[in-house]
């Protein structure tokens, strides 16, 4: 049986979808988060609920990522009451900005994207580095599907349902040494299929480069991607590989990840370097601690309209205190924001 642990990850009764919404996936988002009861999923979770997914445009997948599909975990992690945001709405509404600047952009441009064949490199304070194909890179992992808050640093919100496995699984593998105690990833750079990168938007220095402390990439919650709504992730998604860490706000998220790098440093990231003092290094979604141009109060969650406006008050964490407030203990959170 599943058990259900009440959690600070769920949402207030505020937030409740309303019923005829509520009662058509009631088999999908009866669960909270709970780590401890993975391993004791209902016999439901073991197949993608088809109603769930019927609006959302068919893919191709690579033959290898299809067989790996075929035996995800579908449900392993969810949040209580809450609709998934719609697949148009988060394919079409993104900031991707080798793709360009409007929010339009990546899915109108990402299509020259070529996620085959694809590597990823692994260096630094490893003990096993090396540049992997993607499918040998994957293979070890068993998929899940982790339906997430996301949260963007811009005040708007969606709610996603990943398809990856536990950042910290690749990591063990590759044998951090002693000294590293930060993760370094890098974006693809390749202005040829990247329009964005060849443009006049001259502030980013490519390619697009995040990090994180190691306890930060070794916890449970943070994964990295490869599928979203049942499916391979659409390029203008970070396809064929993203971060994804779901109580910071969505720019830690590096999309398109050709290299991850464990260092000693605290790597330069690319946000931070362009704005410092709108973004930090930890990014943590935090009410309390306002960007300089607006609120992060509250948040608008997609899809949301001029005239049926869907916004809701911030929650600390996006709604993971619980599960990752202990990583921050004793720390000033509006100094390490």
């Amino acid at each position: 049986m599943l058990i259900k642990l009440p959690s600070t990850s769920d949402s207030r009764e505020s937030d409740v979808t309303p019923e005829s919404l509520y009662l058509s996936r009631r088999a999908l988002l009866g669960g909270s988060f709970a780590v401890g009861a993975m391993a004791a999923l209902p016999p439901w979770a073991n197949a993608a609920d088809p109603s769930l997914y019927a609006d959302v445009e068919p893919g191709k997948a690579p033959a290898w990522l299809a067989d790996k599909l075929a035996a995800t975990r579908w449900q392993a992690m969810t949040v209580k009451n809450e609709a998934i945001t719609p697949y148009k709405d988060a394919t079409h509404y993104n900031n991707f900005y080798e793709f360009g600047t409007d929010k339009g952009d990546p899915a109108k441009n990402a299509g020259s994207l070529k996620t085959e064949p694809w590597s990823v490199v692994i260096d630094g304070e490893v003990g096993k580095p090396g540049r992997y194909a993607l499918e040998d890179f994957v293979k070890p992992h068993h998929l899940e599907e982790r339906i997430y808050r996301l949260r963007c640093v811009e005040a708007w919100s969606m709610v996603i349902p990943w398809i990856g496995f536990p950042l910290a699984d690749v990591l063990k593998q590759v044998e951090p040494t002693s000294k590293a105690r930060y993760i370094r990833f890098e974006t693809l750079q390749d202005p040829q299929s990247m329009p964005g990168q060849r443009s006049g938007f001259a502030l980013i220095d490519w390619p697009y480069v995040e990090g994180l402390r190691l306890d930060e990439a070794m916890h449970p919650l943070t994964i990295l991607a490869v599928g979203m709504y049942g499916r391979e992730l659409p390029n203008q998604n970070g396809a064929p590989l993203r971060l994804v860490v779901p109580w910071k706000y969505g720019f830690k998220g590096v999309k398109s990840i050709v290299r991850i790098s464990l260092v000693s440093e605290q790597p330069s990231t690319t946000w931070q370097s362009i704005a410092a003092s709108e973004y930090g290094f930890y990014a943590n979604v935090n009410p309390q601690v306002d960007h300089p141009r607006w609120s992060q109060a509250r948040e608008r969650r997609l899809p949301s309209g001029l005239f049926s406006p869907n916004v809701r008050q911030t929650e600390m964490f996006n709604g993971y205190a619980e599960e990752v407030a202990s990583l921050y203990a004793g720390m000033d959170l509006r100094k390490d924001y």
